[in-house]
């Protein structure tokens, strides 16, 4: 289910958004300012942010440079703001689109998928979960925003895992395609000893992505 997060601050249109959206399948996230907006994004990450221009603590413009320092999740603005200047802003901040009120739910929905496909092929070679960004198009990962160093061994073990989310992946599978079907040659030792030096550098003690399913192999459990 494809989460997103709401940064409004009337409490009202905010409730009536996410309703909408749960109504039509999303999971929603609701935040009330940039402070509150930050902590639900970094809490849980989003798929897509609706975001005001107008908060109790700033501009939302300030919160997208913040997002775009830290994920590529598309943002649609959401403003009583009709200014040329201001929508041009938004756009040059990196958002999809910029929505005046009032607006047309059903219009937004159509715009919020619209949005998602087009950006659901990156995505997938793509994770980003706000503590977490790993980009299998350029062999990059970042770990709290900074750049994060991997072998090209461990890179090939995150695009397996990164392939099959949350399924089961045995010792021997594991090795035959990380080592080109040379089970034969390397022990779950050599396995192990990877991945766990993989998980000593993207995991913390908040922040949990491969599981060891004892005597059988490891999942990814990362959302």
């Amino acid at each position: 289910m494809q989460k997103i997060l709401v940064v409004e601050d009337d409490w009202e249109m905010n409730q009536g958004i996410c309703y909408v959206l749960r109504e039509n399948g999303y999971e929603t996230a609701c935040a009330h300012s940039i402070s509150e907006g930050k902590e639900a994004f970094d809490a849980g990450g989003a798929d897509l942010v609706l975001l005001d221009v107008n908060l109790p603590d700033g501009e939302g413009f300030g919160f997208c440079g913040w997002l775009r320092e830290r994920s590529r999740v598309p943002v649609l603005f959401l403003t009583a703001r009709d200014l040329e200047e201001d929508a041009l802003r938004g756009y040059e901040l990196g958002a999809e689109d910029y929505v005046t009120k009032p607006f047309s739910m059903k219009i937004l929905l159509k715009k919020i998928d619209v949005v998602l496909k087009r950006s659901s092929g990156e995505q997938s070679k793509m994770f980003d979960d706000g503590f977490l960004r790993i980009d299998l198009v350029r062999a990059k990962a970042e770990v709290n925003g900074a750049s994060c160093a991997v072998t090209p061994t461990e890179f090939r073990i995150l695009q397996e895992f990164l392939a099959h989310k949350g399924q089961l992946l045995t010792y021997e599978v594991l090795m035959d395609r990380l080592w080109d079907g040379g089970s034969q040659f390397v022990d779950r030792h050599a396995l192990a000893v990877n991945i766990n030096r993989l998980r000593g550098k993207i995991e913390d003690r908040e922040h949990r992505y491969i599981s060891n399913v004892y005597g059988m192999g490891y999942q990814w459990i990362g959302q």
